[in-house]
């Protein structure tokens, strides 16, 4: 089975930055904004390290955690080998592993997070993730100072970090299943259409997790997608309507909840925070919502592979969160 059940997993805590466009935007409950994406440093790199250093030391310093206190330090990124999260581990003494699933990084983190405190193996454990828009701009498309027409399926990378505390103390948010995806390729060559490359992915393992769980759809308060957008978001729900006969109706999706319409974003928001961003700024303050299913969505490209005309493969993995009264 793709799906497991957790015992004594919680979400403890969260600290997230965010940046200009994200500031003038949808999200309100943010830690942290900054007002441009140099953040005081000589490049964007080196303003994304500085951003994931700032929401780790808030989140220890808020939950009086000394490095020690944290087992295990789990993250990843959008930019080349997860350098922007290598770097940062490097300024802490924590151990650390480094992982990748593109936008879906945030799910695998909460995964391995939670396997480790259902066996016991820890009791505090941080995920972490951030993007930078003109980094990722760089690395998969054009820099932005080309000014490159871009296609209206195009989604835009969210510039923030977010940091999240796991933990085997009881909390009012458990994570209490989760279902690893497959990977998914449907031969989709555009860069530019993410959503189209991971609408499958997300749809096949929605239907896996209501399976091996044996729930109905009815089951879940809200399914929170990551970032398919506007684009993907139509595709996912076609596709769930027509292969699966799954009508979702109770449904979000991360990256149509980041930008107003006025910010011409194209289809929306991607990046690996957008799912978290909006997850305690949106759905958990809200306090509407007590069973939720958080569906990471991840383009799994590469800048050569893609140029050699490769189908991109799309990832999904799917979390069930249950917020306790």
């Amino acid at each position: 089975m793709a799906s497991k059940k957790f015992n004594n997993v919680y979400i403890k805590d969260n600290f997230s930055i965010v940046g200009p466009l994200e500031r003038d935007g949808l999200l309100k409950n943010y830690d942290f904004a900054i007002d441009d994406y140099y953040y005081g440093e000589k490049t964007f790199e080196q303003a994304e390290i500085k951003m994931q250093k700032i929401v780790l030391d808030n989140l220890l310093n808020k939950n009086k955690l000394g490095e020690s206190k944290v087992d295990v330090l789990i993250g990843g990124d959008l930019i080349n080998q997860i350098s922007i999260t290598s770097y940062n581990a490097a300024k802490f003494r924590i151990p650390y592993l480094g992982i990748y699933s593109a936008c879906a990084t945030y799910a695998e983190s909460l995964i391995i997070a939670a396997s480790f405190l259902h066996s016991k193996l820890a009791k505090n454990i941080v995920a972490i993730t951030s993007s930078h828009n003109l980094n990722a701009e760089r690395q998969f498309r054009y820099p932005v100072e080309y000014g490159a027409v871009k296609k209206h399926t195009t989604t835009f990378t969210t510039t923030a970090a977010v940091s999240t505390l796991i933990t085997s103390e009881e909390t009012n948010i458990k994570i209490e299943s989760a279902t690893i995806g497959k990977a998914i390729d449907m031969g989709v060559t555009d860069t530019s259409n993410m959503g189209a490359v991971m609408a499958p992915a997300a749809a096949e393992v929605l239907n896996t997790h209501l399976l091996e769980m044996k729930r109905n759809i009815n089951y879940y308060d809200l399914v929170l997608t990551g970032d398919l957008g506007l684009v993907g978001k139509e595709i996912f729900l076609e596709m769930l309507n027509k292969e699966y006969n799954i009508n979702l109706k109770k449904y979000m999706d991360a990256g149509c909840e980041i930008y107003t319409p006025a910010q011409e974003t194209y289809a929306g928001a991607s990046g690996p925070v957008a799912l978290p961003l909006v997850l305690f700024d949106k759905v958990l303050s809200s306090k509407r919502y007590k069973k939720i299913l958080l569906i990471a969505t991840g383009s799994l490209q590469s800048v050569q592979l893609a140029n050699q005309k490769l189908g991109i493969p799309g990832i999904a993995h799917a979390i069930s969160l249950e917020v306790l009264s």
